[in-house]
């Protein structure tokens, strides 16, 4: 049989003898196939929803609904695509995102916990189900006619990918971008997926006009790290690519090394750097890695299941660049993390950006040209 729980009952959590959190998945009975081409492996409970669905027996054979392993696209008709983004330390005025959830898969990223407000969890949901704002043009379109609108630059990918796997089928990312460059609005573009080479004419051609820039993330040259970190995503080798063809078409771009993770990827800041200088990038960013909210528990997941050798290791040297936790909300510090660990992270940063010309000059997006159809031009 099954049936309905409080929200209290959600997790289980027991503190093994090494004072590590270890997790029972709240829908299904533990199994030992591992999901791959997931980086999930359960889902997380959702703190929003009062009430959830729970297996109580395992006799519930024929009622129990199974999790469907395969990517499901389900259209959303949403009310707003630019959202104005209030933390300080991200450094993005207005973030637009085409899709909610994300196939990619990271293991680490942020955006699981946003994916709660729409009722699924932060878990394998997060990247099986993929919402995607049919409407988003239109609505990007209606955002830049308002009158009220003044031109900042916006970013694409603020939260989830917008060249995942669902951009090839449904190209929303295009047809914003083909807006934007009818409005000359500029933007910052973030990803991890050579996707975005489909639409190297348009940026080559907002690039001229010094209305886009492009950061490719790339957290290691690792193969079989990369396919059970970000199973779904390409290769570092394809990323170094795009930064190379990008580049040469007059594209400016940059790599972003995040997160890095003490006892996984964090030596392998030099090699991004130096392979991402020597293919054209101009500028770069890092984030050290904080896993705040259900990423605590997936991470944690992961991680034991994935590195044994090492988990204890990596675990600690992330709770030591927390101040003896594994996340940190303060403002600067959370993204940076503090402490000896994350102390040496960011003196590799700082070394490698002067040994590579990286983040040399100063440069800013151009918002003088912004102008709606119809209108003569801007008066200053």
């Amino acid at each position: 049989m099954y049936g309905v729980r409080a929200k209290r009952c959600g997790y289980r959590m027991a503190i093994s003898l090494q004072n590590h959190v270890k997790m029972e998945n709240p829908q299904e009975e533990k199994v030992n196939t591992y999901l791959k081409g997931r980086g999930a492996q359960f889902n997380t409970r959702n703190r929003f929803l009062k009430n959830e669905r729970v297996k109580e027996h395992i006799e519930a054979i024929d009622e129990w609904i199974e999790p469907n392993p395969e990517t499901q696209y389900l259209e959303d008709i949403a009310k707003g695509i630019v959202n104005k983004v209030d933390s300080p330390d991200v450094g993005m005025y207005y973030s637009m995102n085409p899709y909610q959830g994300c196939e990619h898969g990271c293991i680490y990223c942020y955006a699981r916990n946003s994916f709660e407000y729409w009722g699924y969890s932060a878990g394998v949901d997060f990247e099986r189900k993929i919402m995607v704002k049919k409407n988003a043009p239109g609505l990007f379109r209606k955002f830049l006619m308002n009158p009220k609108w003044q031109c900042v630059p916006i970013s694409f990918s603020g939260n989830t990918d917008c060249y995942q796997p669902a951009e090839k089928k449904f190209r929303l990312t295009r047809q914003c971008l083909e807006i934007c460059l009818e409005f000359n609005q500029p933007v910052g573009i973030i990803t991890k997926n050579a996707g975005i080479l489909r639409d190297k004419d348009i940026l080559q051609k907002m690039a001229a006009k010094n209305l886009v820039s492009v950061l490719l993330s790339i957290t290691s040259f690792n193969e079989e790290l990369r396919r059970v970190m970000e199973p779904r995503t390409t290769t570092a080798k394809q990323r170094i690519r795009v930064i190379r063809e990008l580049s040469e078409a007059g594209v400016r771009t940059g790599v972003m090394l995040g997160p890095m993770i003490p006892g996984l990827n964090e030596h392998e800041m030099h090699n991004i750097m130096k392979e991402a200088s020597e293919n054209g990038a101009r500028f770069s960013a890092y984030t050290f890695i904080r896993l705040n909210g259900a990423i605590k528990l997936l991470f944690h997941d992961w991680l034991y299941k994935n590195f044994p050798d090492r988990a204890d290791k990596v675990w600690h040297l992330i709770e030591h660049g927390h101040n003896g936790k594994v996340n940190d909300s303060r403002w600067g510090l959370r993204m940076r993390g503090e402490g000896e660990v994350a102390e040496l992270v960011r003196q590799q940063f700082i070394k490698y950006n002067k040994k590579y010309g990286l983040n040399v000059e100063r440069w800013e997006l151009d918002c003088s040209q912004f102008r709606r159809p119809g209108e003569q031009g801007r008066l200053f």
